[in-house]
C-alpha cells in the first residue's frame, strides 16, 4: 500500500446518491457532473461508478479534461461546459460526436456550425455568466440539448428561479424542439417545473451542498493518512511552525502524511482531529504543506507506520472555515491514493 494520504471512495455512496437524484428527478433523464476531475474525488472512478448505476450523460468544463478521461463507455455522452475555442477544434473533432460542446457565444456557434455536427447551446437567463442572449444565431443550426443554468436554486424562496424558468421557457419556444435542461442538485430539489427534459446534478453527487435531499445522500469519500513518526513532547514545548502551540502537558504526538498541499485547510489549526481505533485525537500545532500532528496520548496503541482516519466532515468544515464545501471538495490534492470500494 503506498504510503501516502488515501483518498477512500465509496462507489456504493456515489451510485445510491446518483439514484435517488434520479427519482427526484421525475421523468426527466438524470446526467452527472464529473468536472474538477470528479469534484476531487476522481473523474475516471466516478464516471466508472455512475455509469454502472445506469448514468448516461456527463458534464465537464474543459476539453482538457474530456481528453483526460479516454475512451468513454460504449453508450455514455459527455458535454463541455466552456464550448470550443479554435485551439480546441483538433481535440474536440477528435472526441466528437461522443463529446460535444456546449457553445456559449455566437463565436462559438459560428466556429461549430462549419463543423455540420451537432453541439448543446447554453442560454443565459438571468446569472449573467455564460450563454447566448441571442438566438436568432441558432438559426438552422444542429441544436443537441439547450441548456440554462440556475443562479439562486439554493434559496427556493428567491425570485430569480422563477424568473430564469420562464425565460428559459420563452427562449425554448423561439426554437424547434430539442431537450431542455436546467436544474443541477439543488435545481433539483425546485420541483417537477423545474426538471424539463435532462437534470445536472453535480455535488449532491457527493453527498453534499444545499439540497433538499441531503439528509437523504451519503457522504462519499473519507480521508487517512499515515503515521510518519511518535514524538514524546514535553510539557511547554512548542509544536509545529511559529511556536504557535505548547503542549500543556507530556504529550505523544503523531506527525502525519497530510496538509494543506492535499487540501487539508489550514485554517483547521485548532479545530481539526484524527480518529485512531475509536480514540479522538486533536490536531495541535499548525497545518503545515506536508504534515499534521494530532495528539494521540489517549491512543497508546497507536505506531509509526499506522493509519489516522481524519475527521473531515465537509459540512462542519465549511462552516467553521467560512468556505463552500464545493471549494474545500474540489480543492482535494493530487497526491493522494484515490481508493475506489
Amino acid at each position: 500500500m503506498e504510503f501516502a494520504p488515501h483518498l477512500l471512495v465509496d462507489t456504493e455512496a456515489l451510485a445510491g446518491n446518483w439514484r435517488r437524484l434520479a427519482r427526484a428527478s421525475g421523468r426527466a433523464r438524470c446526467g452527472a457532473a464529473i468536472k474538477a476531475d470528479g469534484y476531487g474525488l476522481g473523474a475516471h472512478g466516478v464516471l466508472d461508478a455512475l455509469f454502472a448505476a445506469g448514468a448516461r450523460e456527463f458534464f465537464v468544463a474543459s476539453w482538457a479534461e474530456a481528453a483526460a478521461l479516454g475512451t468513454l463507455p460504449e453508450g455514455a455522452r459527455l458535454a463541455v461546459f466552456h464550448g470550443v475555442t479554435p485551439a480546441e477544434m483538433e481535440t474536440a473533432l477528435w472526441l466528437s460526436p461522443q463529446v460535444r460542446p456546449v457553445l456559449n457565444t455566437p463565436a462559438q456557434v459560428a466556429l461549430w456550425r462549419e463543423t455540420g455536427r451537432s453541439a448543446d447551446v447554453m442560454v443565459d437567463t438571468g446569472m449573467n455568466r455564460l450563454g447566448l442572449t441571442d438566438l436568432s444565431v441558432l438559426a438552422g443550426f444542429p441544436l443537441d440539448t439547450l441548456h440554462s443554468h440556475l443562479a439562486c436554486a439554493d434559496t427556493p424562496s428567491h425570485p430569480l428561479n422563477t424568473a430564469q424558468l420562464t425565460a428559459f421557457r420563452a427562449a425554448a419556444s423561439t426554437l424547434p424542439p430539442v431537450p431542455l435542461a436546467l436544474a443541477n442538485s439543488a435545481g433539483i430539489a425546485l420541483g417537477p417545473d423545474y426538471h424539463l427534459d435532462l437534470t445536472r446534478p453535480g455535488i449532491g453527487l457527493y453527498g453534499a451542498g444545499p439540497s433538499a435531499e441531503r439528509d437523504q445522500l451519503e457522504p462519499v469519500f473519507a480521508i487517512k493518512a499515515p503515521v510518519l513518526q511518535l514524538r514524546e513532547v514535553p510539557a511547554g514545548h512548542a509544536i509545529g511552525y511559529g511556536a504557535a502551540y505548547a503542549a500543556p502537558r507530556p504529550m505523544r504526538v503523531a506527525v502525519a502524511a497530510l496538509g494543506y498541499a492535499d487540501g487539508y485547510p489550514r485554517g483547521l489549526t485548532g479545530h481539526g482531529a484524527a480518529i485512531h481505533e475509536g480514540v479522538r485525537c486533536p490536531l495541535v500545532g499548525r497545518v503545515s504543506m506536508d504534515l499534521t500532528m494530532f495528539d494521540v496520548s489517549d491512543a497508546p496503541q497507536i505506531a509509526e507506520g499506522d493509519w489516522l482516519a481524519i475527521d473531515f466532515d465537509l459540512a462542519a468544515a465549511a462552516a467553521a472555515l467560512g468556505r463552500a464545501e464545493y471549494e474545500l471538495l474540489t480543492g482535494l490534492g493530487h497526491r493522494y491514493a484515490r481508493v475506489y470500494r
